[in-house]
């Protein structure tokens, strides 16, 4: 899957090149090739790309409940008394 998205990818990026490249010559092709290769990276590569990426995720661990947001606060609050004692410990060897 992945060698056809970086071939897909190839492809649609020499099609928009090859639009600009005969665009002075033929203004009506340059733009037929440009909008092919646009439209085929949109409509075409970005959908695989996605699905390839997102292919064997669980959502869930994406979603924002309850027990996410708890999990947040319960990291925020660990993360703020690291801070702190950090802090402390620095102040308290400068101190003596």
């Amino acid at each position: 899957m992945r060698k056809i998205i970086i071939v897909l990818f190839l492809i649609f990026t020499l099609l928009i090149l090859y639009g600009f490249w005969i665009k002075p010559d033929n203004l009506e092709y340059g733009h037929l090739f440009i909008g092919l290769g646009i439209s085929g990276g949109i409509f075409i590569v970005m959908p695989l790309f996605l699905y390839h990426r997102w292919n064997k995720r669980d959502v869930k661990d994406y979603m924002l409940t309850k027990d996410s947001f708890k999990k947040m606060r319960e990291f925020e609050s660990t993360r703020d008394k690291l801070k702190r004692d950090k802090k402390e410990g620095f102040s308290n060897k400068k101190n003596s």
